[in-house]
């Protein structure tokens, strides 16, 4: 193969790795120009331009079933873990939640692009949903509407495909537009995949090089991993990016786990010869085909063609910050809280950065946040009293830490810091009336605060809404390539 033909090839499957959570490079050839337009297929939006600067949707669907609406074979399950045991598979379990959203810009020219993963668990307020529901979890506007779209079909002359398609249509509608609500940004185009076409799309990749920094075991996801620099077939690729359980910060951490994943596609793509078989190229065409959707306005050979410069080096991925958990509901689930103000505020800055202002391609973190970390711990017999202080504390803008349960009954609260944090510490102190001390035990640059008889959520001045990306807190900082081009993470 020529080497053009090479180059062009790779664009191609950087529209199947989109939707599988894969950002490549390069442009297509006339050996796969013909298949192109049998990709896409959605016109659950208006699209934008596809040369030059744009927003791009990522969605991966936690869905057991195929785009026709039909449950997944049990063989398949079994190897997703995908909410079976022995045998038996749960209805409803993962609904057609998108627990995957990662929203990126493509700066003018394709050299450059930076990205947020969305946390799925995300309170906020729905846009375009079909249905009485408008508020909730982030990751439900798309089924939801689904859900009420197709029941109002059931009674049509429509056949199941056809109804399966037309509730997909709303799904991705909703969710689109409430990503927008949230982030205050316009989205040119989106890709979808669901699990089953991410487990077969990295059959074709032969599954991943990854770093871990910690050793885990995971039975709900299937995650059993040691430390370090390792290889993963397939279906632990799909578990790797699956896990939440075992992780200190749950969905925040796997969101680092499917922005390591995209580095090291980019990297194997452009340093391990894929991309010079036809053999996978072929494979790449026909998984797309069958599992990728994208909106059907994307000219995908425009797109990829300005796409051939961007590497792993020039890509930045962060984490939408959260302001605290909570819980919302009727049945009650735990949810994050967020602040929307802040949210638009940090994308815009990130999307669209004043004349001027300096891109160095090694910069991957913004500046620290000013005021010390607070972690948050109920001594109580209060419920969830931690989660609203924590909540609170955030509002007033110090970066929280995850709330939880001291270790024993407090009879007054107390408020511990550790180097540097003493000017936060003070502060936060004189919210509940008492002295900050010092110990050597707490982290420095943190503030630890143990809830103790009689108390109550702070009344708190809320703080300008900060543009920096926070790089502390459960959400963490930004995700940086590092040895052979692979990131470490939890």
């Amino acid at each position: 193969m020529r080497f053009g033909t090479v180059a062009r090839a790779a664009g191609y499957a950087l529209t199947c790795a989109l939707s599988a959570l894969v950002l490549v490079v390069s442009g297509f050839s006339y050996y796969v120009v013909k298949n192109v337009g049998e990709i896409g297929g959605s016109h659950a939006i208006k699209s934008g331009p596809s040369i030059g600067a744009q927003n791009i949707l990522l969605m991966g669907l936690e869905s057991r079933t195929n785009w026709n609406g039909n449950v997944l074979p049990q063989k398949i399950l079994s190897k997703l873990h995908a909410g079976s045991r022995r045998g038996v598979l749960y209805e409803g379990v993962g609904g057609n939640d998108t627990n995957t959203l990662i929203l990126i810009h493509v700066f003018a020219g394709g050299q450059r692009a930076v990205g947020f993963s969305i946390p799925r668990d995300d309170l906020v307020n729905f846009a375009d949903t079909i249905g009485p529901q408008q508020q909730g979890k982030i990751d439900q506007a798309y089924g939801i509407s689904m859900y009420y779209r197709e029941g109002q079909l059931r009674s049509s002359r429509l056949s199941q495909d056809q109804i399966a398609f037309e509730g997909n249509e709303a799904g991705r509608a909703a969710a689109v537009a409430t990503v927008e609500k949230l982030t205050g940004v316009h989205i040119d185009h989106f890709a979808e995949v669901n699990l089953d076409g991410f487990y077969e799309l990295a059959k074709v990749f032969g599954g991943v090089e990854v770093c871990l920094k910690h050793a885990v075991n995971d039975p709900y996801s299937g995650a059993h991993f040691h430390k370090g620099y390792q290889h993963l077939d397939p279906e632990q690729a799909l578990a790797f990016v699956r896990q939440r359980h075992g992780l200190a910060n749950g969905d925040l951490d796997r969101t680092h786990r499917q922005q390591a994943f995209i580095d090291s596609i980019i990297y194997q793509l452009r340093h391990e010869g894929v991309l010079s078989s036809l053999t996978k190229i072929d494979q790449l065409i026909n998984v797309a085909k069958q599992y990728v959707i994208t909106d059907a306005g994307w000219n995908l050979l425009d797109f990829a063609a300005q796409m051939r410069s961007l590497t792993g080096k020039h890509l930045v991925f962060h984490t939408l910050p959260i302001v605290g958990y909570g819980t919302w509901g009727d049945p009650v689930q735990d949810v994050n809280i967020v602040n929307p103000t802040q949210i638009k505020a940090i994308v815009h800055a990130a999307f669209y950065p004043p004349p001027g202002a300096s891109h160095k391609h090694g910069d991957k973190s913004a500046p620290p946040a000013p005021k010390a970390t607070v972690t948050v711990l109920n001594g109580t017999n209060t419920p969830l009293l931690a989660a609203h202080v924590t909540a609170a504390l955030a509002k007033a803008g110090y970066p929280t830490g995850k709330p939880g349960n001291a270790s024993s009954p407090q009879s007054a609260t107390s408020v511990r810091y550790g180097a540097g944090a003493s000017a936060s510490a003070s502060a936060i102190a004189k919210l509940f009336g008492v002295t900050a001390v010092a110990d050597s035990s707490v982290k420095p640059g943190h503030v630890e605060v143990l809830l103790g008889t009689g108390a109550t959520v702070p009344t708190v001045t809320p703080s300008p809404t900060p543009v920096a990306i926070p790089t502390l807190g459960p959400q963490g900082g930004a995700v940086v390539p590092g040895k052979y081009g692979i990131p470490c993470v939890d």
